[in-house]
This record gives structure tokens, sequence and C-alpha cells, in this order.
């Protein structure tokens, strides 16, 4: 293997990390990361002073112009467009686990979907790479007061959502393994007392499978996870496991993964789940489940 590989295979996790971010979808991801290659491959590398700068710049230049393409794909998209979830391997020390939390977990990603595209690298290589304005400007290619301004924006932007509450990490696990017990049980009132009045309920079947674009109330949800149980019985199992590095349920029927359910809590209920059930976004997840 030559130098050049090696020194690619090196920061590939990096750069694998960017496009991930800022497109919120594994094969376009790998598509961004291949093509980054092919540019590395063919550059004259003699000429390059810092591999990894120049591979980080080349990496968020292909993911913003592919990201701009794909929100007109998305703006046709049917339903409400959630990020791919993906399993992945916890991070070892508690920063990192804190770290990786934050930054890919599926409800950090949709987030980020209502940002322009150099808005979301200008975000996120400023507040998740902690990279220097001189070097998002030069990435960019922008005056650095431009990328103050991209950040500012951003950061007034992701403010009007919903507050994303530091919650410690177990405390989601213990709510979701009762509220995936509960569910198991059948029981209602259970599943109700774990949930906030005004819970919400966003799903994304792309078109592909029923799903609800929008569902809020507890109860509402209560009843509907309360129904899926009734319906399907013993062919309906949950598990909680980590995706996106954050604790998260999949549900099973007849031993297929229907859905990965992404859940936010306020520290004492569950106040949202995001439900991504399109089968092409499930896809991977489930061949890793059945590979492990």
């Amino acid at each position: 293997m030559t130098d050049s590989v090696l020194l690619f295979n090196r920061h590939r996790p990096r750069l694998y990390g960017i496009a991930y971010r800022m497109l919120g979808a594994v094969a376009e991801a790998e598509d961004v990361v291949q093509d980054a290659w092919l540019r590395w491959h063919d550059t004259d590398r003699g000429a390059i002073e810092n591999a990894e700068a120049w591979l980080v710049t080349v990496t968020t230049r292909l993911s913003i112009d592919r990201l701009r393409a794909a929100k007109a794909e998305r703006a046709n998209y049917v339903g409400v467009w959630l990020p791919e979830p993906m399993l992945m391997a916890a991070p070892s020390t508690p920063e990192q686990i804190r770290e990786f939390a934050d930054d890919v977990s599926v409800a950090f990603l949709f987030m980020l979907e209502r940002l322009s595209p150099d808005a979301r690298a200008a975000f996120l290589m400023r507040e998740v790479f902690d990279a220097d304005y001189d070097d998002i400007a030069l990435t960019l290619d922008k005056t650095q007061a431009a990328c103050r301004q991209l950040v500012r924006r951003a950061k007034q932007q992701l403010r009007q959502g919903t507050p994303r509450e530091a919650v410690p990490r177990a405390t989601l696990q213990r709510l979701l393994v009762t509220f995936a017990d509960a569910m198991q049980r059948s029981d209602f009132h259970g599943l109700h007392a774990l949930l906030s009045d005004d819970a919400e309920l966003i799903g994304d079947g792309g078109g592909k499978v029923t799903s609800f674009a929008s569902l809020v109330g507890g109860k509402r949800l209560a009843q509907l996870f309360y129904a899926g149980k009734r319906r399907f019985r013993d062919a309906l199992d949950v598990q909680v496991v980590q995706v996106n590095g954050q604790w998260t349920l999949l549900r099973f029927i007849d031993g297929s993964l229907e859905s990965v359910q992404s859940y936010e809590t306020d520290g004492q209920r569950l106040t949202r789940v995001l439900v991504q059930r399109n089968p092409d976004k499930l896809a991977r997840i489930a061949a890793a489940l059945v590979q492990g």
C-alpha cells in the first residue's frame, strides 16, 4: 500500500464524519469521500503543504455541492425527510461519549436541516470541529467576517427549535428500557406516564410505507404504540441499542426491522420521537444486525 493511500486512509474517518454530518445520508457521505479520494489520487501531492487541511477542504466543498443538489431533491420528498440512522461503535472516554452523542445524533442532524449548505458547513467546522475562522474562510472561499456571520445566524436559527437539554445518557437509556418494557406488556398507562403531555412524533416513510408526518400529544402517542402491540402481538419486538451515538429503540415485526425510533427527553419524560420507517434508510442497519 503506497504512502498516499495510507495517508488518505488515516484521515478517512474524519472525512466521512464531515460528509455524514453535512448530508445525513450514508450513501451520499460515502460518495463524497470517494470523490475526495479520486481528487487526492489525481492531484500533485508534492505541491500540498498540509494534507489533512487539503482533504478537509475538498471534502467540505464536495459536501456543500452535494447538499445543494440534495436540498432540491428533498424539497420533493414525500412526507418529512429524516436523516438516515447509522449503527456506530461507542466511544471509550466520557468526553468522547458526550461529544459523539451531541453532534451525530439523529435529532441534531435533523435540526441542522434548517440551515443552508454554507451555514451548515461553517457551523459544523466551528462548533463541532473547533476550526479557526481563517480555516473556515479558506475552505468556504469567504471572508472571515462572512463566516462569523454565517455561524452567528446558524446559532440563531437553531435556537428557534426545541431546546436541547443536557440530559445524562443513562437517563435516556433508563427511560427507554422502561418504555420498551411497557410496550411489550401492552401497558397503555405505563406508556402514557412516560410521555410528556405535548410529546411529538415525526415520521419518515419516504412515500414507501405509511408514517405519521407529525402526531402531537402524549396520550395520542401512547395509543399509537399500544395499538401497534395489540395488532402485532408476539410478532412485535423492541430493542434498546445505540444508534448515532445515542440510545435508540429498534422495533421489529416478525423479526424484520420495521423502524428506528430516536427519542428526546427532558430528563423526566420522553418529549419527542423521530421515527425512521423508510426501508431504504433502514437497509444498512438491518444488514448490520444480521451480520452481527
